[in-house]
C-alpha cells in the first residue's frame, strides 16, 4: 500500500520534470536575438543564426486596403554583416498570398541600422513574416 502511494505522490513531480525539459527545448527552439522586441520576433522568421543582427522595429500600415511595412535592422556588433531577407505575406488563415518574393541581399555596416520596405502584393494579405538568413561579411 506504501508502494502505491509512494508512486503516486511521485508522479506529479515527474510529470512537472518531464514539462520543464519540454518547455526548456521549446524555449531553445524559438530563441531570438534579445534586442527585437517579442512582438516583432513574432514575425521574423530567421534561419540560421542572428549574427548580431537585430530587428529593433517593424511598422505596419494599411494604405489603401494594402499592406506596407518598415522593418528596422541594427547590427549590433562592429563588423559588417550581409543579410538576405525576403517578406512572405499571409492571408487571414496563415496561408501564402501571391507568388512569394524573391531574396534580396544588403549590407549592414558594423554598429549600423538599415531600414527594409515591402507591400503587400493583394488586399487579401493580413499578416507577414519577414524571413532573413544573416551571414558575416
Amino acid at each position: 500500500m506504501r508502494t502505491r502511494f509512494a508512486l503516486a505522490a511521485a508522479a506529479p513531480a515527474v510529470a512537472c520534470a518531464v514539462l520543464a525539459m519540454t518547455l526548456a527545448t521549446v524555449a531553445r527552439a524559438q530563441l531570438h536575438d534579445p534586442a527585437t522586441p517579442l512582438a516583432v520576433a513574432s514575425k521574423v522568421a530567421l534561419r540560421g543564426e542572428a549574427n548580431s543582427i537585430a530587428v529593433r522595429e517593424m511598422r505596419i500600415v494599411r494604405k489603401n486596403d494594402i499592406l506596407v511595412v518598415q522593418a528596422d535592422m541594427a547590427n549590433m556588433g562592429r563588423t559588417d554583416r550581409t543579410v538576405f531577407y525576403r517578406f512572405k505575406w499571409l492571408d487571414n488563415v496563415g496561408n501564402q498570398v501571391g507568388d512569394g518574393e524573391s531574396w534580396k541581399q544588403m549590407s549592414v555596416l558594423g554598429l549600423g541600422q538599415q531600414t527594409v520596405k515591402s507591400v503587400a502584393p493583394t488586399s487579401a494579405a493580413v499578416d507577414l513574416r519577414l524571413e532573413m538568413n544573416v551571414e558575416p561579411r
